[in-house]
């Protein structure tokens, strides 16, 4: 027998760092918020993530997706000021920079031919002699000949995924948002013959009736989704990490090779992935996976190999079809709204994603231009 229906004023389906971060921007608006996941509050890709932050653009631009890189670049600062303001958590927000390097011909064609677009896009850059990689970085000496190239970011920064979503949750918690776990939800419908304006959800042992919903369970979002027959192109990406603890920290800067990276942490600890799977819903590491990250990692920084690896695990990225996420009101409603298919930029994106959902959800209007993230593109 379920409980009798709770009322919510928004329901947000998912508590990784979108759901957290769309909780907090709506409560800080003034509205009543309830959080159901499925599983733990902020343990799914939002927690698995390095926390790579690049550079946005700077300049005018009119597409949209660049839009919400370059709102969500600036914004970033901004919320590691309030949370730890809020909450008196770290989030580990640091403006290390980003090094990227190239060892092969079509790696370095690839940067070189990008430089035009960062420079219409305002984006700082500098192209370093591997002479300038040595004196910056002088743990990758051992790079040398193999080296073809190297881009410097000074706008690339990072952030702690576990201590940002602890952060999220307890400024959520502050606001008196209602968090609720281990609650899949069952079916989202139209509005009940009781409540004629609100949505009808079941989760778990629960009946909600909502005023306004927001689908933002990651890669499971293609459940929910189908499950209202919208088909969408989200699909679950495994990835994987390997986390070293170092006596020291051995770079200062994030160092990127294509879509493989290590993150320096200021405590010694250095984050070397990743891998793009797709092989379902399955989130477990392998060790052929973990091998291949870490030959790569000690490729580059042979260090590595007198340093403790501390642990390793795997996420599942909502990737999507196109790369774009999914933003925005679901067809046929006018209070059920999704942000989900954010691949490998779900914690880079979410400031920008949570407030203008924030601003959709309250106004009906947005500052971006949502139709090139509609449910239903093909």
């Amino acid at each position: 027998m379920r409980d009798k229906s709770l009322h919510c004023d928004v329901l947000v389906i998912g508590g990784g760092v979108i759901g957290l971060s769309l909780a907090w921007q709506l409560a800080l608006r003034g509205r009543q918020v309830t959080v159901l996941d499925a599983g733990d509050l902020g343990r799914g890709a939002s927690w698995a993530g390095a926390g790579i932050l690049p550079p946005g653009p700077t300049r005018e631009i009119n597409d949209s997706y660049d839009q919400l890189c370059s709102l969500s670049h600036k914004m970033h600062p901004e919320w590691a000021a309030q949370l730890m303001e809020a909450t008196g958590i770290d989030t580990g927000f640091r403006k290390s920079g980003g090094v990227y390097l190239a060892r092969s011909p079509a790696e370095a064609a690839t940067l070189r031919g990008n430089e035009l677009t960062w420079e219409q896009q305002g984006i700082a850059f500098a192209r370093w002699s591997t002479d300038e990689l040595i004196q910056n970085e002088p743990e990758l000496a051992r790079l040398g000949e193999s080296l073809r190239g190297a881009w410097f970011f000074p706008a690339e920064y990072q952030v702690r995924n576990p201590r940002h979503l602890r952060a999220l949750r307890a400024a959520c918690e502050n606001l008196g948002v209602r968090l609720i776990e281990n609650e899949p939800v069952e079916s989202i419908g139209k509005p009940s013959i009781e409540f004629q304006s609100h949505l009808d959800i079941r989760a778990g042992e629960r009946h909600y009736q909502a005023e306004v919903a927001c689908i933002c369970s990651g890669a499971w979002a293609r459940r929910n989704l189908l499950q209202l027959g919208q088909n969408n192109g989200i699909m679950p990406v495994r990835g994987q990490m390997v986390l070293y603890k170092c006596e020291k920290p051995l770079l200062k800067a994030i160092v990127n090779e294509g879509h493989r990276y290590l993150v320096p942490r200021d405590d010694g600890r250095l984050l070397a992935g990743s891998v793009e799977e797709e092989v379902g819903y399955k989130i477990e590491t392998t060790p052929q996976a973990i091998q291949q990250i870490q030959s790569w990692a000690q490729g580059i920084l042979p260090q590595l190999r007198a340093c403790a690896i501390e642990r390793t695990w795997a996420g599942l990225r909502p990737g999507s079809f196109d790369g774009w996420p999914y933003l925005g009101a679901i067809p046929g409603y006018d209070n059920l709204f999704v942000a989900a298919g954010h691949f490998r930029s779900g914690l880079y994106l979410s400031c920008a994603t949570a407030s203008i959902l924030a601003e959709l959800i309250i106004t009906g209007a947005c500052s971006i231009d949502l139709f090139p993230f509609r449910v239903g593109r093909g």
